[in-house]
């Protein structure tokens, strides 16, 4: 594979935040956990993006180590929100730009407010979709939350 600039990449790039990229060869049935393995990386590392819709209409973006699973309830008081679900995968490419297993929470359509789970506070590094099955980008977790506007919080 050829050094391909996915868009992700270029707003890192643009905003002068240093990263480093990884391909791996995608299969549609792997999980965070495998992709992880392929990186090398503790699956606590390894980031997943997942989109939410309030009650009130909002959405909201969070980010949590691949082996967690979102917790719905912490997710909507993080957002001061009532209640929080997860949109549907037919919705993810219109509203962010981003396919299933490829979302990142840099470089959406639009920018919703995000929420980055603490642990990644305590890393040197994480990883996080580069917008592309099969590319992920590693990098600060402080440059994350400052490229996608984010915060942390307690969300699993």
């Amino acid at each position: 594979m050829g050094k391909i600039k996915t868009n992700v990449m270029r707003v890192l790039d643009s905003k002068k935040i240093d990263y480093t990229s990884h391909e791996y060869e995608p299969d549609a049935t792997m999980s965070g956990e495998e992709i992880a393995g392929i990186l090398g990386e503790e699956p606590d590392k390894v980031f997943k993006t997942l989109v939410t819709q309030a009650k009130s209409g909002q959405y909201y973006v969070f980010v949590v180590p691949v082996q967690c699973e979102l917790d719905l309830k912490k997710a909507a008081k993080a957002s001061g929100e009532k209640a929080i679900s997860m949109i549907k995968q037919k919705d993810l490419l219109p509203l962010t730009g981003y396919v299933h297993g490829g979302c990142s929470p840099v470089g959406m359509k639009k920018h919703f407010p995000t929420f980055i789970h603490e642990t990644a506070r305590d890393k040197e590094k994480v990883y996080v979709s580069a917008g592309k099955v099969g590319f992920q980008v590693e990098l600060s977790p402080d440059d994350l939350v400052s490229v996608s506007q984010g915060k942390y919080a307690d969300v699993v």
